[in-house]
């Protein structure tokens, strides 16, 4: 719950704000661009601004809740704050605690922890924090208890130059670096679980993904480019100022080939194939690197000797933001950023993996059993490939 009169959401930086000066600057200017964008996506009203090193959301109490929620969603944020704005003074900030005690302490222990930024004021940190502190126990009418260590309940109060913040939680964010800080990233989209958290990972790191998915032509299964695109729908959602435009590569012919001429390690031919559609993807969209889901162990294609084996097929870096994850793990992002029920609608691609599967691959074997022109046939896909843009996800 919010303070009476909240008209300002407090937002705070992750790994932006111990940058270089000039860094930090073009980074928070990426991320209230990318505030923006989310609320205007989500019809909350709300004007962005950059103070102190800080990014507020100005709006009205109808909607600072909602406001809230949207600037949390941006990667880079910490965490944003629904607050109350009054006066750099000690009545004004006084009584804006009380107020919030009020509306929003219902019993248990209390603190009041008070922050002065602007050291030319006239009263300390901890001078806000006694009086306030007062003014909580004059507006409840239950035995109220103070603990500084575990308190049930917090009233934070910001002081800065011009301007002071009260509020009394925070909407958890993502972290991270500002989404289009770093650079542009191809992610192979499966419609799977692991797929859609890696370029997640991705974004929150400050990379913008372009979506790659291979259509299997008749081994795709059930579903299969649907649930694909529904989970890049939803990354979408993250970032709606995007461009989600999907590569669409037909695979069909290739895998045909493949499970025609292959047995033991065609997975493993499919996965370099895979590789090198990413990379004809990259060099057509300014990408500098392609992400996949996987994770060491986790299937006989991702063992660590069969992943440097595949590894092989681009000279662009393999971006593997999920290797250490444990599948829980996975499952449990998957399920907060929105993309687990979709990623596991029934798919048939289990159809294209041999009997007898290859844990230890060496190059030169593979080599000499896969299609000549593998990596022919993939550069065809890339250019049948179609963009297909995915419409937007209500959240």
């Amino acid at each position: 719950m919010h303070p009476p009169g909240a008209d300002t959401v407090v937002v705070r930086h992750g790994d932006a704000s111990v940058k270089s000066g000039s860094v930090q600057g073009r980074m928070q200017r990426q991320l209230a661009d990318n505030v923006r964008a989310l609320l205007a996506d989500r019809g909350v009203r709300g004007s962005v601004e950059r103070r102190w090193a800080r990014t507020f959301v100005r709006t009205r109490e109808a909607h600072v809740e909602a406001a809230a929620d949207a600037a949390a969603d941006a990667f880079g944020v910490v965490s944003a704050s629904p607050a109350v704005s009054v006066a750099p003074e000690m009545d004004a900030v006084v009584d804006a605690v009380a107020g919030a005690a009020a509306a929003t302490y219902d019993g248990g222990t209390f603190a009041v922890e008070a922050r002065r930024a602007d050291k030319s004021l006239p009263f300390t940190s901890e001078d806000v924090a006694r009086e306030a502190g007062s003014a909580v126990f004059d507006v409840v009418d239950f035995e109220a208890a103070v603990d500084l260590d575990d308190p049930d309940h917090t009233i934070h109060a910001e002081v800065r130059s011009g301007e002071a913040f009260v509020f009394t939680g925070a909407v958890p964010g993502p972290g991270g670096l500002p989404l289009g800080s770093q650079g542009r990233t191809v992610a192979l989209v499966s419609g799977g679980i692991d797929s859609p958290v890696a370029a997640y990972e991705m974004m929150k790191r400050g990379s913008p993904v372009v979506p790659v998915y291979l259509d299997l032509g008749d081994y795709g299964g059930q579903d299969h480019r649907a649930r694909a695109m529904e989970t890049v729908r939803t990354l979408s959602s993250y970032a709606p100022d995007g461009d989600w435009r999907t590569w669409v590569v037909p695979a069909g012919d290739a895998v045909d080939r493949l499970v025609a001429e292959m047995g033991r390690g065609r997975m493993l031919s499919y996965r370099r194939f895979m590789y090198r559609v990413a990379a004809g993807v990259a060099e057509r969209t300014g990408a500098h690197g392609v992400v996949t889901g996987e994770a060491l162990g986790q299937k006989s294609s991702q063992t660590g000797v069969n992943l440097g084996v595949v590894s092989g097929a681009t000279d662009l870096p393999v971006h593997r933001p999920l290797l250490t994850w444990d599948k829980p793990d996975i499952t449990g992002r998957a399920k907060a950023i929105g993309t687990f029920d979709d990623s596991t609608i029934p798919a048939g691609c289990h159809r294209v993996a041999p009997d007898e599967v290859e844990t230890n691959a060496e190059r030169e074997t593979l080599l000499e059993h896969e299609p000549d022109d593998l990596f022919d046939l993939a550069d065809a896909a890339v250019a049948d490939a179609e963009r297909v843009e995915p419409r937007a996800v209500d959240r």
